[in-house]
Parts: structure tokens; C-alpha cells; sequence
């Protein structure tokens, strides 16, 4: 009987996850030790690093499973701290194997990385950023934000988790997460907010790469960047790194703004990404009290730069949204709520989802594409 009852245990044990790892324990190396006394299940749970800050879930999520054997009435969990070879294979079993690399520059990712680029700033490219990063999450894919705006990062104030730091496991780390999106971002790594980033040109290539590769993403649907504004080193550094990513153009309303808008797509084009579409933000909205539309800045921003893209790359790039100005949507920025979950039947909310709608969908058939299944 007690055989059988640790059997079941194990099996137990074998249904919960690290819930940053998104693992089950055993296949960690989490569990070290299985006893069961008088109806007391006994464990040794190894930590893969000390003050790790998800014990109290792990250890609740633990309770609730092995609880669930009918001969155990009670759960007593020691736990301890993987060492140093122990951790090593943590990290080849989260790289398959293989020593660092960018999952995403792989010929057999099955991953989408899209850079949300702008010709300036101040168009809402991180708001964009982070609102379609919700809406994608909402229609149930996997997604991760990468905020590479290194001078200007936003996207922890946008999602409401300023002051957040990634979980490190040596040389790797966790990303953060927030209502299952994964995101990175430059800030957390800094000693203090406030802190300035001055990096030149060869050193943020090496940030970029080193937040693509020594973060556990784990398996996504879709990568979003966060781009700086502009045809600088990132968007280069972008290209370089990971040639299949694909870039959607950010730009107002503004005719004068489409010619700056089409700079980042021609750098990317002539980096051979694909521009997969533009959006429009702060487009006209309905005033509530006058049943008037309200172009605060301008019209045909939007289908000027559409325009000018698919001239330049030979193909239709289409204008796949225009969100309108709504202070709502720069509210949630301040608040850290995106729009997409706090007001989902706005306007604004709406074309963020026809944006993720018109996207998502795939092109090219996966007819050849390795699945890193293996039986």
C-alpha cells in the first residue's frame, strides 16, 4: 500500500508546474526526496534559486495536488536549493539541449517576432505595442514583449508592473508575467528607475541579443518589439538577428507624418523584413456631446503611408486599422490597464483586435517547417 500510495504521490507532483517555468517539477529535478508516514505525505522540494519568489504559490499549488490522494491527510514540504550542476541542467533542459542561442532566429521556430516600429516618436508605437500584445492574448495565443525602446522604455508602466524584476537562474533568466504575457524590458536590470540608459551603437546590438537569448520564453505564438523610434541600431540590429522578422508601422493621422513613417519601413525593406501593415493612431473619434467627428490631427496620414510602403516594397501593404484618439486609452497607459482588457468594447479596443484579426492568421503554409515534436 504504501508503495502504491507513493506512486501516487509522484504522479501528483508530476501534474504541477514551476509556475515560472511552466515545467512539471519532476521533469526539473525539483522533486529530490518522496516519503509518506501515517498518512503524511513528506517532500523535499529543491528551489531552483534561494528566495525564490514564487515558494508560497508552489508551495499551495503542491498542497492542492498530492491532497488530492485519497491516503494522504497531510503535506509537509521542506524545501532546499538546487546546486550549481543541478541548475545547469535546468537550463539545457529550457534550451533543448543546446548551449545559448535566439530560439526565434531558428529555421524550425514556429514563432512570429514582429518590430512595431515608427518613423518619430510620440505616435504611441509602445501603446500599440502593448494593447495588441492583449488583444492577441485575448484571442488565446502565447505572446511575449520585448521592450527594445532602450532610451525610452515604457512597456512595465504601460502593463502595471513598474518595479518588476525577472526571476535570474545564473546566466538566464524569467520573464516577467502578466496575465500570461511574458515581457522584457531594459528597466528591469537597471539599480534604479530613474536611472538613463547611454549605451552606443555596438552595445546595444549586445543588449538586444542578450534579451532575446538569455530569457526563457518558453513557447510563443507571437514575439512583440517594441521598437525605438527611428532607422537607428536597433531596428538594424533586429534585422540582423532574427532576418524573419516581420515589422508593422506605426503613424498618425498627419500627412507630413506618413513621409517620416515611411523611413522605418524602408530600412526595414532594405534589411529584406516583411512589412506586414500600418496602423494609424489617434485618428478621428466621435465627440459625445456633438455626434461630430473630430480629426484632431488631420486625416490620410495613415493611407498616405500605406500608400507610399507598398510603392516602395511592390506589394500591397495594407492600412489594417486606424484607433481613434480616445483619453481612455491614454489613461490605461498611466495606469497600467490596456484598453483591450479594461474597456474591450470601445472603439479604440475594437481595432486593436482587427489588428490581431487581420494578422494572426499565417501566409505561408508550415507544410516542411520542422515542429520540435518528437515522440
Amino acid at each position: 500500500m504504501s508503495d502504491q500510495t507513493l506512486s501516487l504521490i509522484s504522479d501528483a507532483l508530476a501534474t504541477v508546474s514551476d509556475p515560472e517555468l511552466h515545467r512539471p517539477l519532476p521533469d526539473l529535478g525539483m522533486v529530490e526526496e518522496v516519503h509518506f508516514v501515517d498518512g503524511t505525505a513528506k517532500l523535499k522540494i529543491l528551489l531552483t534559486i534561494s528566495g525564490c519568489p514564487m515558494r508560497d504559490r508552489l508551495q499551495k499549488d503542491i498542497n492542492e495536488a498530492v491532497l488530492k490522494v485519497p491516503q494522504v491527510s497531510s503535506v509537509e514540504i521542506e524545501f532546499g536549493v538546487m546546486n550549481e550542476t543541478q541548475r545547469d541542467n535546468v537550463k539545457k533542459l529550457l534550451r533543448g539541449g543546446r548551449e545559448k542561442f535566439i530560439p526565434f532566429a531558428q529555421p524550425d521556430s514556429l514563432t512570429r517576432v514582429w518590430g512595431i516600429s515608427s518613423g518619430k516618436g510620440g505616435v504611441g508605437k509602445s501603446s500599440v505595442t502593448v494593447n495588441l500584445a492583449a488583444a492577441l492574448s485575448e484571442r488565446g495565443f502565447k505572446v511575449g514583449v520585448l521592450d527594445a525602446d532602450v532610451y525610452g522604455h515604457s512597456i512595465p508602466r504601460l502593463f502595471g508592473i513598474e518595479g518588476q524584476r525577472p526571476t535570474a537562474i545564473d546566466q538566464t533568466f524569467i520573464p516577467v508575467e502578466v496575465r500570461g504575457i511574458k515581457v522584457v524590458s531594459i528597466e528591469m536590470f537597471k539599480p534604479d528607475r530613474a536611472d538613463p540608459v547611454a549605451y552606443r551603437g555596438p552595445l546595444l546590438h549586445r543588449v538586444l541579443e542578450q534579451l532575446l537569448s538569455d530569457a526563457y520564453w518558453g513557447d510563443l505564438d507571437f514575439l512583440l518589439l517594441d521598437l525605438p523610434p527611428g532607422t537607428g541600431d536597433i531596428a538594424i540590429s533586429l534585422g540582423q538577428l532574427i532576418p524573419a522578422s516581420e515589422i508593422i508601422v506605426v503613424t498618425t493621422p498627419q500627412i507630413a507624418a506618413a513621409e517620416v513613417a515611411e523611413r522605418a519601413g524602408r530600412i526595414a525593406h532594405q534589411l529584406k523584413q516583411h512589412i506586414i501593415g500600418v496602423v494609424e493612431n489617434m485618428s478621428a473619434f466621435i465627440d459625445e456631446t456633438t455626434k461630430k467627428e473630430v480629426a484632431l490631427f488631420g486625416t490620410g496620414g495613415g493611407e498616405e503611408t500605406a500608400r507610399r510602403l507598398s510603392v516602395l516594397v511592390g506589394s500591397d501593404v495594407p492600412l489594417v486599422a486606424k484607433i481613434p484618439f480616445d483619453i481612455e486609452l491614454r489613461e490605461g497607459g498611466d495606469s497600467g490597464a490596456p484598453i483591450v482588457w479594461e474597456k474591450p468594447e470601445s472603439q479604440a479596443a475594437k481595432q486593436f483586435f482587427l489588428v490581431a484579426d487581420q494578422l494572426a492568421p499565417r501566409k505561408k503554409s508550415l507544410l516542411g517547417v520542422r515542429l520540435g515534436v518528437s515522440t
